[in-house]
């Protein structure tokens, strides 16, 4: 599941991230449920959403290695058409500049493709879980905030990214 993403938002077989996504929910849906069965939901989301952190940190690393001139909240904002790419989010930017990248979700075809497969109970685990430990990897000096997600029934998400060139 580590299958490097290029720039135009493919891997080298050229799928997008939501499409890999889909595929990797495929295939943890029945881990999934074979865990919650034996251990219960508690602790059957608490495995999931620890191996998504630690999955979501190591690609964070890698994409921040490949950046030839360094990471910056620049370089972070710039990869943004990875996630977005099959209209995967629709976004409505509020700010960006050199310290600060606010956007709002108003369409989240990641939380529709979850709903699909019956699996909106934990699609929080399978793709939101991963944005502020993404961002904190790929550079310690950004951080996120985000007070509600489309997933969880709000009207939209609230992506609020700072950099701090003091911070790490």
């Amino acid at each position: 599941m580590s299958q490097p993403i290029n720039q135009s938002g493919m891997d080298q077989q050229g799928m997008g991230i939501l499409e890999r996504r889909r595929i990797e929910a495929e295939i943890l849906k029945p881990v999934y449920e074979e865990m919650a069965a034996r251990l219960g939901d508690a602790m059957a989301q608490e495995i999931l959403g620890a191996a998504i952190v630690k999955a979501a940190t190591a690609a964070a690393a890698a994409f921040a290695g490949s950046e030839p001139n360094g990471t910056s909240l620049r370089s972070f904002a710039d990869l943004q058409p990875l996630w977005t790419k099959d209209d995967a989010l629709r976004l409505e930017v509020k700010r960006q500049d050199e310290t600060g990248f606010d956007y709002d979700v108003t369409r989240c075809r990641y939380a529709e493709m979850y709903r699909e497969m019956g699996l909106s109970h934990i699609g929080h685990l399978l793709s939101c879980n991963r944005d502020a430990v993404f961002c904190t990897g790929y550079d310690p000096r950004i951080t996120m905030e985000r007070t509600q997600t489309i997933m969880q029934g709000a009207s939209h998400c609230d992506f609020r990214y700072r950099f701090d060139p003091k911070a790490g």
